[in-house]
């Protein structure tokens, strides 16, 4: 196996993630990524997407939230608002939420009101981004 590279996912609640891995991608507001071991140092904003990571054969994926991403010394660290398992997801639950959040959008595209366009929006994001990662 070759070199590999630190991965830490912290949410508010605690580390999600800590252990050395291949491979990172993760969705930057800047456009995707992926990380090798030895990068070159940066600082990311993340966005509600997919993390993936993979160890050997195995593949993981995580739907994170909101947050920063710091790559140096051969460490990648995520602070999120929150990150979630396939296994953790109920899916019955975000269909729930991509149904209201898309209702909410419609209605919100017959006004000017802005700020709960852009709450629908994150809602339907978020709830499509668990509904990915409980389907791998």
């Amino acid at each position: 196996m070759g070199q590999q590279i630190r991965l830490e996912v912290v949410t508010p609640t605690g580390a999600k993630v800590n252990e050395d891995v291949d491979i990172v991608n993760a969705p930057g507001y800047g456009g995707d990524f992926g990380v090798l071991a030895n990068h070159a140092p940066f600082l990311s904003t993340i966005k509600i997407g997919t993390l993936t990571y993979e160890n050997g054969k195995k593949r993981e994926s995580l739907m994170i939230s909101g947050g920063f991403c710091e790559v140096s010394n051969n460490k990648i660290t995520f602070l999120v608002e929150s990150a979630e398992a396939g296994s953790e997801i109920d899916v019955e639950r975000a269909m729930r939420a991509k149904e209201r959040a898309e209702k909410r959008l419609a209605q919100a595209a017959q006004q000017t009101d802005n700020f709960n366009r852009r709450r629908a929006e994150i809602a339907l994001q978020r709830a499509l981004a668990r509904l990915k990662v409980a389907n791998r």
